[in-house]
Protein backbone atom coordinates (compact mmCIF):
# COMPACT_ATOMS: atom_id res chain seq x y z
CA UNK A 1 0.00 0.00 0.00
CA UNK A 2 3.04 2.51 0.97
CA UNK A 3 4.33 2.10 -3.12
CA UNK A 4 0.69 2.92 -4.06
CA UNK A 5 0.65 6.22 -1.82
CA UNK A 6 4.28 6.62 -2.86
CA UNK A 7 3.53 6.40 -6.85
CA UNK A 8 0.58 8.81 -6.26
CA UNK A 9 2.10 10.88 -4.43
CA UNK A 10 -0.83 10.86 -1.76
CA UNK A 11 1.37 10.81 1.50
CA UNK A 12 -0.50 13.87 3.02
CA UNK A 13 -4.20 12.31 2.94
CA UNK A 14 -2.86 8.34 3.58
CA UNK A 15 -1.31 7.21 6.53
CA UNK A 16 -0.68 2.88 6.05
CA UNK A 17 0.86 1.15 9.05
CA UNK A 18 0.65 -2.70 9.71
CA UNK A 19 0.21 -4.54 12.57
CA UNK A 20 -0.64 -8.39 13.04
CA UNK A 21 -2.96 -10.12 15.60
CA UNK A 22 -0.19 -12.65 17.57
CA UNK A 23 2.69 -11.46 19.29
CA UNK A 24 4.76 -13.35 17.07
CA UNK A 25 7.82 -11.92 15.51
CA UNK A 26 7.49 -8.48 17.40
CA UNK A 27 10.06 -5.92 16.75
CA UNK A 28 11.21 -8.11 13.67
CA UNK A 29 10.90 -6.85 9.85
CA UNK A 30 8.90 -8.87 7.28
CA UNK A 31 9.72 -12.28 6.42
CA UNK A 32 13.08 -12.16 4.24
CA UNK A 33 11.89 -14.22 1.75
CA UNK A 34 8.80 -11.86 1.28
CA UNK A 35 11.57 -8.51 1.36
CA UNK A 36 13.15 -10.46 -1.35
CA UNK A 37 10.06 -11.51 -3.32
CA UNK A 38 8.68 -7.66 -3.10
CA UNK A 39 12.07 -5.82 -3.81
CA UNK A 40 12.38 -7.63 -6.94
CA UNK A 41 8.73 -5.90 -7.57
CA UNK A 42 10.21 -2.18 -6.91
CA UNK A 43 8.48 -2.63 -3.45
CA UNK A 44 11.32 -1.70 -0.06
CA UNK A 45 9.49 -3.31 3.11
CA UNK A 46 10.81 -1.18 6.01
CA UNK A 47 8.00 -1.80 8.68
CA UNK A 48 9.00 -3.69 11.73
CA UNK A 49 6.34 -5.94 12.91
CA UNK A 50 4.08 -4.88 16.10
CA UNK A 51 -0.03 -6.03 17.46
CA UNK A 52 -2.71 -4.74 16.43
CA UNK A 53 -4.15 -2.81 19.38
CA UNK A 54 -7.41 -0.99 20.51
CA UNK A 55 -6.18 2.62 19.38
CA UNK A 56 -5.48 1.58 15.38
CA UNK A 57 -9.40 1.37 16.10
CA UNK A 58 -9.76 4.93 16.59
CA UNK A 59 -6.65 6.26 14.44
CA UNK A 60 -6.89 3.86 11.41
CA UNK A 61 -10.56 4.14 8.85
CA UNK A 62 -9.54 0.53 8.11
CA UNK A 63 -8.04 -2.31 9.45
CA UNK A 64 -7.58 -4.96 6.38
CA UNK A 65 -7.48 -9.01 8.08
CA UNK A 66 -6.02 -10.98 5.70
CA UNK A 67 -7.91 -14.40 6.60
CA UNK A 68 -11.09 -14.96 8.58
CA UNK A 69 -9.31 -16.37 12.11
CA UNK A 70 -7.53 -12.67 12.03
CA UNK A 71 -11.06 -10.88 10.85
CA UNK A 72 -12.71 -12.42 14.10
CA UNK A 73 -9.81 -11.51 15.96
CA UNK A 74 -9.99 -8.02 15.27
CA UNK A 75 -13.71 -7.96 16.08
CA UNK A 76 -13.44 -9.50 19.69
CA UNK A 77 -10.54 -6.37 20.04
CA UNK A 78 -12.72 -4.31 18.60
CA UNK A 79 -15.15 -2.38 21.03
CA UNK A 80 -17.09 -0.72 18.10
CA UNK A 81 -15.36 -0.78 15.00
CA UNK A 82 -18.19 0.79 12.89
CA UNK A 83 -17.30 -1.49 9.50
CA UNK A 84 -13.78 -0.35 9.62
CA UNK A 85 -12.88 -4.52 9.57
CA UNK A 86 -12.22 -5.54 6.09
CA UNK A 87 -10.81 -8.54 5.00
CA UNK A 88 -8.51 -7.58 1.70
CA UNK A 89 -10.11 -9.93 -0.69
CA UNK A 90 -13.18 -6.99 -0.32
CA UNK A 91 -11.23 -5.00 -2.73
CA UNK A 92 -10.61 -7.83 -5.37
CA UNK A 93 -12.92 -9.21 -7.75
CA UNK A 94 -14.78 -12.52 -6.99
CA UNK A 95 -12.49 -14.08 -8.96
CA UNK A 96 -9.43 -14.21 -6.40
CA UNK A 97 -9.21 -16.18 -3.18
CA UNK A 98 -11.36 -14.94 -0.39
CA UNK A 99 -7.75 -15.32 2.09
CA UNK A 100 -5.01 -14.65 1.46
CA UNK A 101 -2.73 -17.64 1.75
CA UNK A 102 0.07 -17.75 4.54
CA UNK A 103 3.15 -18.04 2.50
CA UNK A 104 5.71 -18.75 5.41
CA UNK A 105 6.09 -22.28 5.48
CA UNK A 106 5.57 -23.23 1.54
CA UNK A 107 8.12 -21.87 -1.37
CA UNK A 108 8.93 -18.49 -2.97
CA UNK A 109 5.44 -18.88 -5.00
CA UNK A 110 3.36 -18.21 -2.13
CA UNK A 111 5.09 -14.67 -1.48
CA UNK A 112 4.59 -14.07 -4.82
CA UNK A 113 1.12 -15.05 -4.75
CA UNK A 114 0.58 -12.64 -1.60
CA UNK A 115 2.04 -9.81 -3.43
CA UNK A 116 0.16 -10.24 -6.38
CA UNK A 117 -3.15 -10.21 -4.35
CA UNK A 118 -1.85 -6.99 -2.59
CA UNK A 119 -0.97 -5.29 -5.76
CA UNK A 120 -4.31 -5.64 -7.39
CA UNK A 121 -6.21 -4.93 -4.09
CA UNK A 122 -3.94 -1.49 -2.89
CA UNK A 123 -5.10 0.46 -5.49
CA UNK A 124 -8.87 -0.28 -5.02
CA UNK A 125 -8.80 0.13 -1.20
CA UNK A 126 -6.65 3.84 -1.83
CA UNK A 127 -9.59 4.54 -4.14
CA UNK A 128 -12.03 3.82 -1.59
CA UNK A 129 -10.29 5.83 0.46
CA UNK A 130 -9.23 9.03 -1.63
CA UNK A 131 -12.21 8.73 -4.46
CA UNK A 132 -10.51 11.04 -5.92
CA UNK A 133 -7.19 10.15 -6.35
Amino acid sequence: MQAVIDERELHHLVEVDSAGTSSFHIGEPADKRMRAAAQQRGIHLTSRSRMVSRRDFGEFDFLIAMDRRNFRELQMLAESSGGKIRMLSDFLPDTWPREVPDPYYGGDEGFEEVLDMLQAACPNMLEELVPEC
